[in-house]
């Protein structure tokens, strides 16, 4: 007789993806709620193999476009996870950080299905992926679609961290030598650009864990402190502390941060400064 032990050594592992369990689930119940919508789930996620796949086709269709097919784009995009499978642990990174920083988030099938800025930052991933390999044309048409589309203008060159939630992102301006850290939150209407026509490198540096508040403009070669908040409406044009608030045209330090990291926390209101 088989020892117990022995048997379960030869059961094999079924995969744990808690992310892609709950949006399947969530697809199913989406679609007995509103049979209307039934092809559309099942076609973009109950169907689909896995949680990458899902999002590369409904970004794919999204940006569905004559000069360049769905079907192109999905391939592209499967050449770059075959080429840097570390994207499928971002992906749910940047799942994960709007599900929990977003109030108007209930499920895991939101963002993939409907949210522009997540679909913009997965669009701007393939962008960087394909500017890295030379193949900047292709980037830039993907720039220039995504713009269209998600009303986004993040250049592909920029470097952005994992953990990234665009709060609506309608508006959200990018340069060319940007760099976002990781666990950043960014609203509309948020410039991360230039001061002239100064080459080479020219753009702000946001450090991780960072809070960038509606309609704020930060400019130049400048650092944004870690785990620090810059208040809605502010135009930056200095470096800003770790863990510190600015606010103002032009922006200075009003106090601290007032969490250890405010891009999870989403708490924009000021204290009663004298700014």
């Amino acid at each position: 007789m088989v020892a117990k032990s022995e048997l379960r050594h030869t059961e094999p592992l079924k995969a744990v993806d808690p992310i892609w369990d709950s949006l399947r689930e969530e697809a199913r119940l989406a679609a007995e709620r509103d049979p209307m919508l039934a092809a559309f789930l099942y076609s973009t996620v109950v169907n689909q193999h896995s949680l990458e796949e899902s999002v590369i086709y409904r970004i794919c269709e999204r940006l569905d476009h004559p000069d360049l097919q769905a079907n192109l784009l999905h391939q592209t995009f499967l050449e770059m996870l075959e080429d840097w499978p570390e994207w499928s642990a971002i992906l749910r990174v940047d799942i994960q950080a709007v599900y929990d920083r977003d109030p108007a988030c209930t499920r895991f099938l939101e963002p993939v299905l409907y949210f522009k800025g997540f679909h913009a930052i997965q669009t701007h991933r393939l962008a960087h992926w394909l500017w890295d390999r030379g193949r900047k044309d292709f980037a830039l048409y993907l720039q220039s679609r995504s713009s269209s589309v998600f009303q986004t203008d993040i250049n592909p060159a920029a470097r952005v961290g994992r953990g990234i939630f665009l709060d609506h992102a309608t508006g959200l301006v990018v340069g060319e030598t940007a760099v976002i850290g990781d666990n950043v939150s960014i609203l509309h209407g948020v410039t991360l650009g230039g001061t002239g026509k100064e080459g080479s490198d020219r753009h702000p540096k946001i450090g991780d864990g960072v809070l960038i508040g509606a309609g704020a403009k930060i400019l130049g070669n400048i650092h944004i402190g870690h785990c620090s908040r810059v208040a809605a409406g502010s135009v930056v044009l200095k470096a800003v502390p770790p863990k510190t608030t600015v606010a103002g045209v032009p922006a200075r330090v009003v106090g601290e941060a007032g969490c250890s990291e405010p891009s999870r926390q989403m708490d924009q209101i000021l204290a009663s400064f004298d700014i």
